[in-house]
């Protein structure tokens, strides 16, 4: 899981490039959108649309956009569309595991999408099932390195609302609990006082694979390309990149 949220966490500072701007702020209102319609329009009364405004915010999606959304989810305003959620399954280079959640409105294109992002890429779509037993679901937060900040003082702040446990990343701390604590979780860290930059309902790997520069090179090239489909909204993978592997491939 390490390498993975390493990787996770070099793609968003990437993300921050105009080319790529657009396709996040437009997964971000679906988010928006999705939890409205699902939860309501409140997002006191909604915790999931809480935290999808508030990612949305950290993300620099203006706040008109981010208000349309919840008002076409809650239906108060046309023009929303019926988003469905679909999980697809696969295998990458070198054997990692890999989940694909998408959010579309048309099942057939989404399916066609990922399976070609796989099979172009040194990939391949598995059967239901194959993978998805190697992952569970759990509350991700990531909080940003700043001033004193230590791991003590998040394990102190967070320990007492179901935090699993937390992991120094470098440059940010990333906090595990049950997907169920995670709203206890982000609540208990702004009631320290302590700012998070993401907080996700996400699918963490019981088993990593080890990849040397070469894999990693290849999985994060496969990634990039499901990424880059419209309907793909997250991407989970099982591999594990050292800090010096990663060192290379960032070089």
């Amino acid at each position: 899981m390490s390498g993975h949220s390493k990787w996770a966490t070099t793609k968003h500072k990437k993300a921050v490039i105009d080319a790529k701007r657009g396709k996040l702020f437009a997964r971000l209102i679906k988010n928006v959108e999705v939890a409205a319609r699902t939860g309501g329009g409140d997002p006191a009364g909604n915790p999931t649309l809480f935290d999808a405004i508030q990612k949305a915010k950290k993300n620099s999606v203006p706040n008109d956009n981010i208000n349309n959304a919840v008002k076409r989810g809650s239906g108060l305003i046309g023009g929303g569309a019926d988003w469905q959620t679909a999980m697809y399954e696969g295998y990458g280079p070198n054997g990692v595991a890999i989940l694909i959640e998408c959010l579309t409105d048309n099942r057939n294109r989404a399916a066609t999408e990922v399976r070609v992002a796989l099979t172009r890429n040194g990939g391949s779509l598995a059967d239901a099932g194959s993978v998805s037993y190697m992952f569970s679901r759990k509350g991700v937060i990531i909080v940003p390195k700043a001033g004193e900040l230590t791991e003590d003082d998040l394990l102190l702040a967070v320990l007492d609302a179901g935090a699993e446990e937390v992991n120094d990343l470098g440059e940010a701390f990333e906090i595990i609990s049950e997907a169920t604590d995670l709203v206890a979780v982000r609540t208990a860290l702004q009631d320290a006082g302590i700012d998070y930059e993401s907080a996700d309902s996400s699918f963490v790997p019981s088993v990593t694979v080890p990849l040397d520069e070469e894999g990693a090179r290849k999985v994060f090239k496969l990634i990039d390309a499901l990424d880059d489909c419209d309907d793909v909204q997250n991407v989970y993978a099982n591999f594990d990149v050292s800090d010096e592997v990663m060192a290379l491939v960032e070089a």
